[in-house]
């Protein structure tokens, strides 16, 4: 695999200037091995694309030899490095931010520990991705928190690099099981069951034969289900989107620029937007244990949170595990 070929940027200009530009398409890239000193080259104003994914976070899960000896990322990894994009880019172009596309895995398996992969640690990942600086984009299912698929062997599998991975672990010395376990991780089919619509059989997705088995949690992971319930993902989801759109903060969340916050602090997710004198800070806990935050402002108004009945007492806000707050600072 060659990373270096002379020319490409002249290709990806004359892209630009005589077809993107020519119907003003909206174009994403996908970027690999790119050095820092050339991102202005793809986005901003003068860049090859309007945006590019921010792959900075999956890349963590990489293992040195393949799926089998990865090991599950870290909070300090994931923070450092979704932080390290985000300066980079605060004053260059904007990023398109994903927890998850038709390539990788589930972001709640990745991206949460154990005690997070509930509807609660869903809502606090959706919260910290949605409102970062950038272009967020929501894979299908994201939004009703659809999670990993178990596969019984490995001709459940589809993919050909998940049955390639899973050929690699065999030969490593790994059992069957350990190498489908691998792939239970880090397989790109685990976002590509049907969408699960209702408790229907095969989820409502279809009356045929699926290419793909049915995650069996579609009896109580589905659409319908959670437009009934107040309190779902899905719901959350809209309600994020809508603060995100809102009159009064759309401004802020889409040109406001990113400034982190209470990197001191364990297990905890924070940044500032800012723009002019509006200021918004998100915090997540993403630990076990309950954590409390000594707020900087005097005055804060909560706009949205996955707990209920949140409050705020002496400049402090008390987060539950997996619990996130939105907060406009006065």
């Amino acid at each position: 695999m060659v990373d270096e070929v002379e020319g490409v940027g002249k290709l990806l200009e004359d892209l630009k200037k005589n077809t993107f530009e020519k119907y003003d398409a909206f174009t994403v890239a996908e970027v690999f091995n790119m050095k820092e000193e050339e991102l202005r080259e793809f986005i901003g104003e003068e860049g090859h694309f309007s945006t590019m994914f921010d792959f900075s976070a999956h890349v963590l899960t990489n293992g040195d030899h393949g799926w089998y000896d990865s090991k599950p990322i870290e909070f300090k990894q994931y923070r450092a490095s979704t932080f390290d994009a985000q300066r980079k880019c605060n004053n260059i172009g904007f990023l398109a931010n994903i927890i998850e596309n038709h390539d990788e895995p589930r972001g709640a398996n990745t991206y949460l520990p154990n005690y997070g992969q509930n509807d609660k640690g869903v809502k606090m990942l959706a919260t910290v991705n949605i409102l970062l600086r950038g272009i967020p984009f929501i894979y299908q299912g994201q939004e009703i928190g659809m999670r990993n698929c178990k596969m019984e062997s490995i001709e459940e599998y589809d993919d050909i690099s998940t049955k390639n991975e899973y050929k690699v672990a065999i030969k490593a010395g790994l059992t069957s099981e350990e190498a489908l376990e691998a792939c239970y991780h880090h397989s790109r089919d685990n976002a590509r069951t049907p969408m699960q619509w209702n408790r229907n059989e095969n989820a409502g997705f279809t009356t045929g034969t699926p290419w793909l088995k049915v995650n069996p949690n579609y009896l109580y992971i589905n659409v319908e289900d959670e437009l009934n319930d107040e309190n779902s993902v899905l719901n959350y989801y809209k309600k994020l989107i809508a603060l995100r759109k809102s009159k009064d903060y759309k401004e802020v969340f889409t040109y406001g620029n990113f400034v982190a916050a209470y990197e001191d602090k364990d297990n905890i997710y924070s940044y500032y937007r800012k723009l002019d004198n509006k200021t918004v800070i998100v915090i997540a806990n993403f630990g076990e244990e309950e954590s409390i935050i000594k707020l900087q402002s005097k005055e804060n108004k909560i706009l949205l949170s996955n707990i209920d009945n949140i409050t705020i007492n002496n400049d402090n806000v008390k987060l539950e595990s997996c619990g996130v707050v939105v907060l406009e600072a006065k």
